[in-house]
């Protein structure tokens, strides 16, 4: 028996102890593309979603019931050869609220500019210290900003060492032809979204990250006018840094990931709660500003 015991131990317990960080769905479309031999596309899918799923990421052990719950969809828009993809990616991740079943979308992206070169069977081959593919540095850098965005939603700031592992990523892939990766080309890609996250200036986003999640969404189920008020302190946090930065890459990250689920918090909101906040959103969000008379329309 105590043999049986300690083989259990030698061989299982290795297994248990490097449970890892995700638990991401990971899918690879083609719908643009013609022809009929897309079985590259299944492997892609299959190894990215072992690259993903079972590399370890942080020094930290997670239960199973612990693992980041996430997706990353990639459509394949173009062969532009046999071994060369044009591509966009849309990243999702959702967090648990405190003692509810309901998951809310921490982060909903959108990015177009994803070209990469995969030879299939190959090794998918990354480094923290250097450039090697444009695939596995966009994967990579979008693990870290997921990370850190987790993080910062549990604790003030503590997604910090997995935005400065995301800016070096950033910073290794300066001298990449691919697009995505540098300030100059937009205002809204890799390069911006990790320079927003770690800018000083920004500080107050993170703040509201905190705010909204730990302050707000986890106290909903024990008293829902305490919890909408630390996600109004977020929110007014997001309207001082529009004011001062509009369109700031950032908040309208946020803004995206979390537009149906204001309009739903705020429905059941006193009358003049609901039209201060929809004055705020409207201002945030002047593309979407129609959406949010939808609050108004709901009855407390």
């Amino acid at each position: 028996m105590i043999r049986k015991l300690i083989i259990f131990l030698i061989f299982v317990l290795p297994f248990v102890a490097s449970a890892q960080e995700f638990m991401c769905q990971v899918s690879v479309n083609s719908p643009q593309v013609e022809g009929t031999e897309k079985k590259v596309f299944q492997t892609l899918q299959s190894e990215l979603y072992e690259f993903v799923n079972n590399r370890k990421w942080t020094n930290f052990v997670y239960k199973t019931e612990e693992r980041i719950d996430c997706s990353i969809m990639i459509t394949i828009t173009e062969r532009i050869s046999s071994d060369q993809f044009k591509a966009k990616v849309n990243v999702v991740l959702q967090r648990p609220v405190y003692k509810t079943s309901y998951n809310t979308n921490l982060l909903n992206l959108v990015d177009n500019d994803f070209n990469f070169k995969y030879v299939e069977f190959e090794p998918l081959v990354y480094n923290d210290d250097a450039y090697t593919s444009n695939l596995t540095s966009v994967v990579a850098y979008y693990i870290y900003v997921m990370l850190g965005m987790d993080a910062d939603s549990f604790t003030k700031f503590g997604g910090t060492p997995y935005f400065e592992k995301a800016r070096a990523v950033v910073n290794s892939a300066q001298n990449s032809p691919e697009r995505g990766w540098k300030g100059f080309e937009s205002t809204k890609n890799r390069y911006w979204l990790v320079e927003n996250l770690m800018n000083s200036a920004y500080s107050s986003f993170r703040d509201g990250i905190y705010s909204y999640h730990r302050s707000g969404l986890d106290l909903m189920s024990e008293n829902i006018d305490m919890g909408r008020s630390g996600v109004s302190d977020c929110l007014e946090n997001m309207q001082r840094i529009n004011r001062e930065k509009p369109n700031l890459y950032i908040v309208q990250l946020f803004i995206d990931a979390k537009r149906d689920e204001l309009i739903n918090i705020y429905s059941q909101a006193a009358p003049m709660d609901k039209t201060k906040t929809i004055n705020l959103l409207k201002e945030i969000d002047i593309a979407n500003a129609s959406k949010y008379q939808q609050i108004m329309q709901q009855p407390k």
